[in-house]
């Protein structure tokens, strides 16, 4: 009942809600979870969930128009994690996953309600693109960069070899199952703090070029870099993209 009282003031008809926001001009937010590959339809399925993670289900959710969502930020990690079972292309394993799963994260990449340790990759590009284009992206949020300071090297999976040939387009799940990753190495930033720096120019040359490299396999603008775990840990920038 205590509870009850605290909720209560925000209960109402959620769609009549909203249509008198886009009315007044306001500004909505939706906040979706998961990745796009755990989309039930566009997804690897049977390792998906139970509805929609897409950007466009948003509109379903919230009971609004769907030309309403002008502005589509996806958040992409600088390196790659998964929870659970099912194809993971740029997956490593042992002591080098160990090490950046120790490293990632905020504390450390593991389940936030199990626990368990996530299973632990680099950045995939070919994933990644293949996510940004069914979210119908217009922003791409690039986070815990920081964690990738201790690399000589940063590897990079820019295409998947499947029977022989290399594609870079995202294939189906039973094609998918048998792909091999392509691996690029970026030279990194090894051993210079990023944290607290505010404005992308000012961060290291290799860490600025790691950036526009995966903006440029993604197609996709990069107009965002979180580069520690605070709320002010983020960098906005100016993509090539958006011009």
């Amino acid at each position: 009942m205590e509870y009850k009282k605290m909720v209560e003031p925000y209960v109402c008809d959620t769609s009549a809600f909203l249509y008198q926001a886009v009315k007044d001009d306001k500004n909505i937010l939706l906040e979706g979870q998961l990745g796009s590959l755990k989309d039930p339809d566009h997804g690897i399925y049977p390792m998906v969930t139970s509805s929609s993670t897409l950007a466009a289900y948003g509109a379903i959710g919230a009971g609004i128009p769907p030309y309403e969502i002008k502005k589509i930020i996806t958040v992409v990690k600088a390196y790659s994690s998964a929870v659970g079972a099912g194809a993971f292309v740029s997956e490593i394993f042992g002591d080098e996953a160990d090490e950046l799963r120790k490293r990632g994260g905020d504390g450390g990449e593991y389940g936030a309600t199990t626990g368990r340790p996530r299973r632990m990759g680099w950045f995939d590009c070919v994933a990644s693109k293949y996510g940004c284009r069914i979210q119908g992206t217009t922003d791409v949020a690039f986070t815990v960069l920081d964690v990738l300071e201790y690399l000589e090297e940063i590897p990079v999976c820019v295409g998947y070899e499947i029977d022989g040939e290399v594609t870079t387009d995202f294939p189906v799940t039973w094609k998918l199952e048998r792909a091999k990753p392509v691996i690029r190495k970026l030279p990194g930033w090894k051993g210079i703090d990023i944290r607290g720096i505010r404005k992308f120019e000012d961060l290291p040359e290799n860490c600025r070029k790691y950036v526009e490299f995966v903006e440029q396999q993604i197609g996709y603008p990069i107009t965002m870099v979180s580069n520690g775990p605070a709320r002010e840990d983020i960098i906005y920038r100016e993509s090539p993209l958006k011009k």
